[in-house]
């Protein structure tokens, strides 16, 4: 097999020309949390031209608990602009500088596990007017990218296997302001970006384990479990701290769970060449959403991605982030550990 490299640039913060796959997907995330106020949210925007719409996804955690939350398939036409659906997200400098916008209605959940039946939490929730305006800055390096061969040609992908053919992520800030009905929070807080493109079905991979932890402007972490089945599990991640990156080779998370299997505690553990990292994450609030596709054989699939705001702590210091777990329902069961 030839020599592969990982290959980054600016213009990849802008949008790709896409590939031939129906199902490809590009996409842009953000997490921002204000450890202050204790509260803050996640946006994103996949776009599926080839099969004609964006994937908008707006969720916001609330100082007293309350979830906001927004998904639609607006009609795309093309993959000229992350834009769709009252949401934009803005790049002002590569790897810099980013602007996240969102102005439309929102779904306003008092018992966020309602989500569990999306039909009857619309219905018997209220939908609201929200306003998110923030300026996102990149506080780390940049890490990962698009996996290439050496002579610099893309790999061969089956896209009905696929999740991405290139992702990235980084260390933020952001600061700007959240509105939630006449309700109105100026937001000032950390978090994690990513971007990835390339064929992807949510039921490409049996299930996964995300964290994206922000102690503070010095110290951060990812951890990334990937169980792909088939015995191919992916386990990595990084730490920031000193204003760089050190590369996770090996981690564990360790969790508890409620009793509609979402994640209440956690303990992640990661390994660097320069040493062993222990944090311990609470959930402080937390939606289970699901994916759904029908099969070329008819069967539908379900896929439930449980999304966290989770309380962290290391080495003494508290920090906040996004537990997100990943897992496909089989016989009414998430399948992962």
């Amino acid at each position: 097999m030839s020599e592969l490299i990982t290959r980054l640039s600016p213009e990849d913060e802008y949008t790709h020309e896409p590939d031939k796959a129906q199902n490809y997907n590009e996409s842009m995330y953000f997490n921002v949390f204000d450890h202050n106020s204790k509260m803050g949210g996640w946006f994103r925007l996949g776009n599926r031209p080839n099969e004609g719409y964006a994937e908008m996804t707006c969720c916001l955690y609330l100082p007293d608990g309350r979830i906001g939350f927004m998904f639609s398939r607006p009609r795309i036409e093309n993959n000229e602009a992350m834009k769709a659906g009252g949401m934009e997200f803005s790049v002002i400098e590569p790897f810099k500088k980013l602007k996240v916008s969102y102005k439309g209605k929102i779904l306003l959940l008092t018992e966020p596990k309602q989500m569990l039946d999306p039909s009857s939490a619309f219905k018997s929730n209220p939908s609201v007017d929200c306003e998110v305006d923030l300026n996102i800055e990149g506080i780390s390096p940049m890490f990962g990218g698009e996996t290439v061969k050496k002579d610099g040609t893309s790999l061969d992908l089956d896209p009905e296997k696929s999740f991405s053919k290139a992702h990235y992520e980084q260390h933020i800030s952001g600061s700007g302001s959240i509105r939630v009905n006449e309700e109105k929070w100026d937001i000032n807080g950390y978090g994690l970006r990513d971007k990835s493109w390339g064929p992807r079905y949510w039921q490409a991979i049996e299930w996964y384990r995300w964290l994206t932890i922000n102690i503070s402007e010095d110290i951060g972490f990812m951890f990334s479990i990937v169980h792909q089945g088939e015995g191919k599990e992916r386990r990595g991640g990084m730490v920031f701290k000193d204003g760089e990156y050190e590369l996770i080779t090996d981690c564990h998370i360790e969790s508890e769970y409620d009793e509609d299997t979402c994640q209440t505690h956690l303990k992640a553990w990661g390994k660097t060449e320069k040493g062993e990292y222990e944090v311990k994450g609470k959930v402080l609030s937390l939606i289970p959403l699901r994916n759904r596709r029908e099969d070329p054989n008819g069967n539908m699939l379900n896929t439930r991605i449980a999304e966290g705001m989770t309380e962290y702590t290391y080495n003494g210091q508290t920090g906040y982030g996004m537990s997100e777990y990943l897992d496909q329902i089989i016989d009414g069961k998430p399948v992962g550990p």
